[in-house]
């Protein structure tokens, strides 16, 4: 099992280009099961998840090869339309197979997901919406599944703006007789992301990025070629890391407009961040005014970004409250945090953050893939070394932290236990 071991003090200057986003990159793969052929994804992270998810894909039949960012995945010949539960349980994102297999294929079993323990993620509005459309759904010892003749399009209200809810159902829609409209849709970038990748493929969908999206179904789609977007989370957590370090670096690569909620709050804490084309320059201040948080569903501030905001309210100069308002269970990184002398207490869905002088480095346990996040940057602004253990989380859903880490200056070793 590996550790990170990094020394901290030391300010983060410099560039660093950001990769593409894991919650844009797996939904593309999974619609690409919507048709045979060839599809090409550009700009895709190499990262663990990505990796199961083609692995899942290959174990239906697919053909995959990822070199320099290019991922091809060649969807001629699905043999099988199951998704087993020892590649489904480490990734929720799995089910998303489940829209495109029933739509091109009448039929799925796809186990009950997995992933980050960080609370209940129910998937019954994605099974809601199926059933509205025709399908038949049985839960039969762990697994989901689905039997349809061609889906048809109906009226879908979603109680939760949910972004897994929403690509799902979107993606089988594509391929439905007639209309379908998802009301209360997420609306998240990276929804609009695959509609824009499917409609590159010949679906006609209007709406994606609002909460109401229309799907007109079509006969049949053509094999995609599409670039997946940067992912805004990897750019909100390097601007964090770099404004805790007191830094100065450019943020490449990145699509700001994803990220106003975020870029607003941390100016609230005296971040200087400046915007240019699809770059930030971000300088730190010598220590952060302490700020509110609410997480909410986008545009608002996202529950991806609230463990590393924590982390940087830590040495804030005062008191902030942070309320996770989308899951139950997000606050695990608290007793991390305070292991580095963080002085946090958390009631319900409600963390106090207390900003302290400095940090100490000792050793701390990732829980979660934002958790592990919210560990790096406290720790590289605690004094002496801290050691992260289990930081295959990380490995999810950040490609290369500590090369891009030590490119900006960062004191940063990975070690095998």
């Amino acid at each position: 099992m590996d550790v990170l071991l990094i020394k901290g003090g030391r300010p983060l200057t410099g560039r660093i280009r950001i990769s593409g986003a894991k919650n844009s990159a797996l939904p593309l793969m999974a619609a690409s099961l919507l048709c045979p052929g060839t599809h090409h994804i550009s700009n895709v992270p190499v990262l663990k998840d990505v990796q199961t998810m083609a692995s899942l894909l290959e174990s239906m039949g697919a053909v995959w090869s990822l070199r320099d960012s290019r991922l091809q995945l060649d969807t001629s010949d699905i043999r099988h339309q199951q998704a087993p539960y020892e590649l489904v349980r480490t990734m929720r994102a799995s089910v998303l197979v489940l829209g495109p297999l029933l739509a091109r294929f009448g039929h799925a079993e796809v186990s009950l997901p997995g992933g980050c323990a960080i609370g209940a993620r129910p998937i019954n509005l994605h099974l809601e919406g199926l059933k509205r459309m025709g399908a038949r759904i049985e839960l039969d010892s762990g697994y989901i599944k689905a039997r349809a003749g061609r889906l048809k399009g109906t009226e879908i209200y979603l109680d939760i703006p949910t972004v897994t809810g929403t690509e799902n159902l979107m993606m089988a829609a594509v391929l439905a007789e007639g209309v379908t409209k998802i009301e209360n849709a997420a609306k998240e970038p990276e929804v609009a992301d695959l509609a824009d990748a499917l409609n590159k493929m010949g679906a006609r969908i209007k709406g994606a990025g609002t909460d109401v999206i229309e799907i007109e179904g079509v006969e049949s789609l053509r094999p995609m070629n599409h670039e997946v977007i940067p992912d805004r989370i990897e750019t909100g957590t390097y601007i964090t890391a770099v404004a805790i370090t007191q830094g100065e670096a450019v943020i490449e690569k990145t699509r700001p407009e994803h990220l106003e909620a975020v870029i607003a709050k941390l100016r609230e804490t005296g971040v200087d961040i400046r915007v240019s084309g699809d770059s930030l320059l971000v300088k730190g201040v010598s220590r952060p005014l302490p700020s509110d948080v609410k997480t909410m569903p986008y545009p608002g501030f996202p529950t991806d970004m609230q463990a590393q905001f924590m982390a940087l309210m830590t040495i804030a100069s005062g008191t902030s409250v942070i309320r996770e308002n989308i899951f139950e269970n997000r606050f695990m990184h608290v007793a991390e945090l305070r292991r580095l002398g963080a002085d946090i207490s958390v009631e319900g869905s409600v963390a106090t953050v207390k900003g302290v002088d400095r940090l100490k480095g000792a050793p701390v346990m990732a829980t979660d893939l934002r958790a592990s996040a919210s560990l790096v940057i406290a720790a590289l602004v605690a004094e002496g070394e801290t050691s992260i253990h289990r930081v295959y989380h990380l490995d999810r859903g950040y490609e290369r932290m500590e090369e891009k880490l030590r490119a900006l200056g960062a004191e940063v070793e990975r070690k095998r236990l």
